[in-house]
C-alpha cells in the first residue's frame, strides 16, 4: 500500500471523527469528498468524477462503493478493507446500491450524515440519493464535519506542507530565471512544472495561473500562450504540491521598467499583507483579516481594484481547486484562527483602466506565536531587465 501516513495518524483521525459523530448523534456518514476519503483512509483517486461513496460508522471498518477501475486503486493507496464494486449496467443506478448497503448494515431509521457539498456528489446524484433515502433514514447535511477536522494540520501533515512550500519557492525561482523578452509563456510553465515533478511533487488541484500583458489581470487560467515583450507584466499564481498538500504563491513580475502605477500598487499590496499579518493571531477571525486588508486598500482609493476575499485555507485537495473548505476571509466571517491552520493570502490589485496588474501572495502557518510564512522568498517587486 502507498500510504503516506502512520497507522497512529489514521487512528487519531478516526477517533476524532468518531467523537464528532457521537457529538452530533450520527449513526453513519456518507462520504463523497475525495479529500475526506484521502484524509481518513489514504484513498487517492480521481474516481470521484463518477459516483462513489465511503460509508463510515463509528468504531466500524469503512466500506467503499466504487467502480471497477478504482478497485485496485483503493487497494494500493488506502487502508480500506471492504471495497465493493458497482457495475455499469443500463437502467441500473449506482446510487440505489447505497440504500441496499445501508439496509444490510441495519441502518433503517438511523440518523445519517451526508457530504452534500462535494465535487464527488453532483446535483442529479444528490437528488436521487435524497429520493431513495428520504423514507429510509433521518438525513442531515454534514458537509462541514470532516473539513472542520482537516483544517487543523497534524505534525505529519505539516511536514508535507513545508515540503510543498519549498517546491513552490524553487519553482518560482526557476521560472523567474528564464523570464525575459521573447520568452514563450509555455516555456516558463514547463520549467516550473519540471522543478515540481523532479522534486517529488504532484499535479496541483487546479492549473497554474499565468498571464502576461493585459492577461496579467486575469485570476484564472485559460487556453492560449504569448511571447513576453520588452516592457511587460506577468502574473503567476501556483502551488507547490507534495502528497496532495498545497502551499500557494502569487507574484506579478515586471519585464523592463515598472510604471509608477506598478510601484504604487505594489506598495499598497505590501501594506495590505503587512496589516493582515498583524491580525493573524489566535482568537482573531477570518473577518478580521478581511477588514485589515480592506481598510488599507480602501484608504488608498483601491476599492474598485481589489477582490472580496483576502485569504483562504489550504490542505490536501483534488481537482478542480486547491482552495480548501470551508474557511474564506470575507467580510463578517466569524471563524476564529486556531493553531496549525494553513492559510494562503493573495493580494490582487487589478486596474483595468490602466491595464496594470499587481499581486503578492504567500502561504502562512498559524502558530501560537503568530503567523509563519512558509515561503522564504522576498516580497520585493520582482523585475527582469527588458
Amino acid at each position: 500500500m502507498a500510504l503516506h501516513f502512520s497507522e497512529q495518524e489514521f487512528e487519531n483521525r478516526r477517533n476524532a471523527l468518531d467523537a464528532k459523530l457521537k457529538e452530533q448523534k450520527l449513526d453513519c456518514l456518507l462520504i463523497f469528498a475525495q479529500e475526506s476519503m484521502y484524509w481518513l483512509t489514504g484513498y487517492d483517486s480521481f474516481g470521484f468524477c463518477f459516483f462513489q461513496s465511503l460509508i463510515y460508522r463509528p468504531g466500524e471498518e469503512p466500506i467503499l462503493l466504487t467502480r471497477s477501475p478504482d478497485l485496485r486503486q483503493a487497494r494500493h493507496t488506502s487502508n480500506i478493507k471492504d471495497i465493493r464494486v458497482w457495475v455499469d449496467v443500463a437502467g441500473k443506478s449506482a446510487v440505489s446500491q447505497v440504500k441496499d448497503m445501508l439496509f444490510e448494515l441495519d441502518l433503517l431509521g438511523a440518523k445519517i450524515g451526508i457530504e452534500y457539498n462535494s465535487h464527488g456528489l453532483n446535483a442529479a446524484q444528490g437528488r436521487e440519493l435524497d429520493s431513495s433515502l428520504r423514507s429510509f433514514a433521518d438525513l442531515e447535511d454534514s458537509s462541514n464535519l470532516i473539513p472542520s477536522l482537516r483544517v487543523i494540520k497534524s505534525a505529519e501533515e505539516l511536514n508535507y506542507i513545508h515540503k510543498a512550500a519549498s517546491l513552490a519557492d524553487e519553482a518560482f525561482t526557476a521560472g523567474l530565471d528564464i523570464i525575459a523578452p521573447d520568452v514563450e509563456e509555455g516555456h516558463i510553465l514547463a520549467k516550473m512544472h519540471a522543478v515540481m515533478f523532479e522534486g517529488g511533487g504532484d499535479y496541483a488541484a487546479n492549473e497554474f495561473v499565468l498571464g502576461s500583458g493585459r492577461d496579467a489581470l486575469l485570476c484564472r487560467p485559460k487556453s492560449g500562450r504569448r511571447q513576453l515583450s520588452a516592457n511587460d507584466q506577468l502574473t503567476l499564481e501556483f502551488a507547490g504540491v507534495y502528497r496532495r498538500y498545497h502551499a500557494a504563491l502569487m507574484r506579478t513580475v515586471i519585464i523592463g521598467k515598472p510604471t509608477p502605477r506598478h510601484q504604487e500598487l505594489h506598495d499598497a499590496a505590501r501594506a495590505a499583507i503587512s496589516a493582515i499579518e498583524q491580525n493573524m493571531y489566535l482568537g482573531k477571525t477570518m473577518g478580521d483579516l478581511f477588514d485589515a486588508n480592506a481598510q488599507v486598500l480602501d484608504s488608498k482609493g483601491l476599492t474598485a481594484h481589489r477582490i472580496s476575499v483576502c485569504a483562504y485555507s489550504l490542505g490536501a485537495r483534488f481537482a478542480p481547486s486547491w482552495m480548501d473548505a470551508p474557511y474564506l476571509a470575507y467580510k463578517g466571517n466569524t471563524q476564529e484562527l486556531v493553531a496549525n491552520m494553513v492559510l494562503f493570502v493573495p493580494i490582487m490589485l487589478m486596474d483595468s483602466d490602466s491595464e496594470t496588474a499587481m499581486t503578492i501572495g504567500q502561504t502562512y502557518l498559524i502558530t501560537e506565536d503568530g503567523p509563519q510564512s512558509l515561503s522564504k522568498l522576498s516580497l520585493d517587486l520582482p523585475v527582469k531587465a527588458g
